[in-house]
């Protein structure tokens, strides 16, 4: 289906090719659980300035930093991705959960609010870079009962990759390649 064209179904029919869809996909992997393994690889490249082009597979953005850390304002930065990821990813999630259990969820929200020592990116005292507290807040419009929603937002943050790779440590390896300058 086109995206233009989703417009024209039904709340309860979009439900219902969300439903399909992940049930087809849900079937795949039970079938196959070697298959639900994946490896995506995302570039990002800064020549001159700050501006930094990211690239996976069809799709490209674009992130810098604003004019008062010498960027050119080109794109958003990239902690507004990191915060759109999660809020991105949690939204489409619940809705994706609520939807094949057959629950209509109208709308779903997601702020991400992130404080930070904004001086230790710059090596400024004793802080750490990463943030030091991440507030999430979740609004559902529904009519399912408040036990119900709780239930999927539960289920959802315990299975979200994106809410997962904030709250728990993980392995991350680093590797680096010189190139000659042109």
């Amino acid at each position: 289906m086109q995206p233009q064209t989703a417009s024209l179904e039904s709340a309860a029919d979009r439900d219902a090719r969300i439903r399909d869809a992940q049930n087809a996909v849900i079937k795949r992997m039970r079938a196959s659980p070697e298959n639900a393994r994946s490896t995506i690889r995302t570039e990002g490249r800064v020549d001159e300035g700050l501006t930094c082009h990211v690239s996976q597979g069809r799709f490209e953005t674009v992130m810098d930093l604003g004019f008062a850390m010498g960027g050119d304002c080109a794109g958003p930065s990239p902690g507004y991705f990191a915060r759109a990821a999660i809020a991105g990813c949690v939204t489409i999630a619940i809705k994706m959960l609520a939807a094949r259990e057959g629950l209509r969820f109208e709308s779903v929200a997601v702020a991400v609010e992130t404080d930070f020592d904004d001086s230790a990116l710059f090596g400024i005292g004793i802080a750490s870079a990463a943030p030091f507290e991440t507030r999430i807040s979740i609004d559902v419009t529904t009519d399912a009962e408040g036990t119900i929603v709780k239930d999927i937002v539960d289920r959802v943050l315990e299975m979200d990759p994106w809410f997962l790779a904030l709250r728990d440590p993980q392995n991350v390896a680093t590797s680096i390649a010189l190139q000659p300058a042109t």
